[in-house]
Order: structure tokens, then sequence, then C-alpha cells
């Protein structure tokens, strides 16, 4: 798929086929997440790929937006790894283009998906936090459930000329 296609085209997919992502396409959607911009080049991310049946339906109960797992193969859990920030405070930044490359990623592989945030709600980061087993350093942004889109929202330009200024406010 060509890039501003695929700009203009990614929406948010809640409803998903009951069929598996194969495994070479988790590995390029991890690896387009991976090439990601960061501060420094620091790379502070880690992923949880969540693919349990059991997991994703308990995923379901500790957060209020994220029902939709309940239809998805899987889930990536895309968390910030403060051991490895080169700069404190932007592994945010970084954590959310590292989001945006794997939530465009899954499109052009045909897949759907969507960021359902977790930071900065401290009962959402905790909740991840133990039913992920994630140690203490490490904390959750978002997660997106991933999988074979079963539904086809239309895509219309966002673009609003008010919102660009050139050289000042």
């Amino acid at each position: 798929m060509e890039i501003m296609e695929a700009l203009r085209t990614r929406r948010s997919i809640r409803k998903f086929e009951d069929r598996p992502v194969p495994g070479e396409m988790i590995r390029d959607i991890l690896d387009a997440a991976m090439m990601a911009p960061s501060a420094g080049n620091a790379q502070p991310w880690q992923f949880v790929v969540v693919d349990d049946r059991a997991v994703l339906d308990r995923v379901a109960n500790i957060h209020p937006y994220v029902k939709m797992v309940l239809q998805a193969p899987l889930g990536i859990l895309v968390c910030g790894d403060l051991s490895k920030e080169k700069y404190p405070g932007y592994w945010v930044q970084d954590c959310a283009a590292a989001m945006e490359n794997l939530l465009l990623a899954a499109h052009g592989l045909g897949l759907g998906g969507v960021w359902t945030g977790i930071y900065p709600m401290e009962d959402r980061v905790a909740a991840f936090r133990k039913l992920l087993k994630l140690p203490e350093h490490v904390v959750p942004l978002g997660f997106a459930p991933l999988g074979w889109p079963a539904q086809a929202p239309r895509s219309e330009s966002r673009y609003l000329e008010e919102r660009i200024h050139h050289n000042t406010y």
C-alpha cells in the first residue's frame, strides 16, 4: 500500500473476523514499530504480544474502552522502558510514535487495529502491570487489539485550513 493511501485510509477497527494472524505478520508489525523515531535514538520501548484467549478476555475487564478485544485474535501492549531512556519523560512520545507505526503497518498488511490508551491513567497502568507481570521500570502506554477487519469505516479528510499557522500563530 502506498504511504499516502495508508495514512488517509487507516481508521480504528473495533470488529474483527475470527481468524488468526500469522506470526510473520506480527513480526513485521513489530519491526515497523521499532523503526519509529525516538529521542536520542534511545528506543525505550518494550512490547507484549498477547494472543492467549484467556488473557485477552481478562484485558476486557480491566479497561473500560477495550471490549473489542473479546473478538480480536491478538493485542499488542506498547510499553516505555524507563531504564532505556536517554532523556527522561520522552518515552511517551517515543512509544506513541512506535504505536502509530504499529497501526500503520497492520493496516498496510490488511489488518485492522485500534489504539486504546493506558498511560497516564494510574488504575489502567496498575491493572496492566499486574495482569502482564510488568517490572516496575516498564510503563504500559497503550494496548492495540489487532486482527482481520470485520468492518470498513469510511475515510474522509480531516484537513482543516483554519488550524494551519505560518511562522507565527
